[in-house]
């Protein structure tokens, strides 16, 4: 007897640009295979003045969720129905889920990162520098805090972001913060525990590019960690063990975050170690 079968896959996808670059679909589609999940996973490249025709698009499509990269974390925003509870602190969203007509807007850029940091240092009570100060900086300083550092440095190009993310995390949050504008080479000060670049400086294809920082105060027993996870090792990850740093790269925090993202898409949770395997197949490390 012949047995019944949808040939209508679950969709998700992500909606950035430099799409090119992310490996994102790689990984989530080979948990897909290993847990026998039909859902097929659609990066697309989305300028920003077309961001609000994807969603829509996504939401005729039937789409159960999907991922937003730069430069869309924040201006996503206004095209949802709704944010999670950390997303609405943070002010960005990197997963939006559907429930039932709606799309949620959900952040797990954060956890994904403090799931990384924690695995080598308890952040409590720990003092950060963290360069920039868009979405993914947003969500990052966001569970710092909860995680109870004791200050954070937002070092950033621009004045007027940097001090909303700062004064965010003063009223929000208890954990101090300061802003610096950031102008020639940055010194880490003495004291500093953990130095994160939340900032593209290091994506591919510019695999040399270098933060305007002074490596010499980088300092041996420092953790230093970048949210770049294509290259695997971008310049101030090499950087930062040469001096004798803990370093900490983008690659466990895009696993982290894509096992949240599937979870709520799908209600199942997928072995890290499928991801991780299938991105050092692609990188040859």
């Amino acid at each position: 007897m012949a047995v019944a079968r949808s040939f209508l896959s679950t969709l998700v996808g992500s909606f950035s640009q430099g799409a090119a670059d992310n490996p994102t679909v790689a990984m989530e589609e080979a948990a897909f295979r290993h847990h026998g999940l039909d859902v097929r996973y659609i990066n697309c490249e989305v300028a920003p003045e077309d961001l609000g025709d994807a969603v829509r698009g996504a939401r005729a499509m039937g789409w159960v969720g999907f991922n937003c990269s730069m430069p869309h974390k924040v201006a996503v925003i206004e095209h949802l129905d709704g944010l999670g509870e950390s997303a609405a602190i943070m002010g960005a969203v990197n997963c939006a889920v559907r429930q039932g007509d709606t799309f949620i807007g959900e952040n797990t850029d954060g956890k994904g990162f403090l799931t990384s940091l924690v695995s080598v240092v308890d952040p409590a009570g720990k003092r950060v520098v963290m360069f920039g100060a868009g979405g993914a900086a947003r969500a990052i300083a966001v569970e710092l805090a909860l995680a109870k550092v004791a200050a954070i440095t937002v070092v950033n190009r621009g004045r007027e972001r940097g001090q909303t993310l700062v004064d965010l995390l003063n009223q929000r949050t208890e954990a101090k913060a300061d802003l610096v504008v950031w102008e020639g080479d940055y010194a880490v000060p003495e004291g500093t525990d953990i130095v994160v670049n939340a900032t593209s400086i290091g994506l591919y294809p510019d695999l040399d590019a270098r933060l305007a920082l002074d490596i010499s105060t980088l300092r041996p027993g420092m953790v230093v960690a970048d949210v770049i996870a294509n290259p695997p090792k971008p310049r101030l990850i090499r950087d930062a063990e040469a001096r004798g740093c803990q370093a900490i790269t983008g690659r466990g925090m895009l696993v982290n975050q894509g096992v949240i993202g599937i979870k709520y898409w799908t209600g199942v949770d997928v072995d890290p170690d499928v991801m991780q395997a299938e991105l050092a197949r692609i990188f040859d490390t």
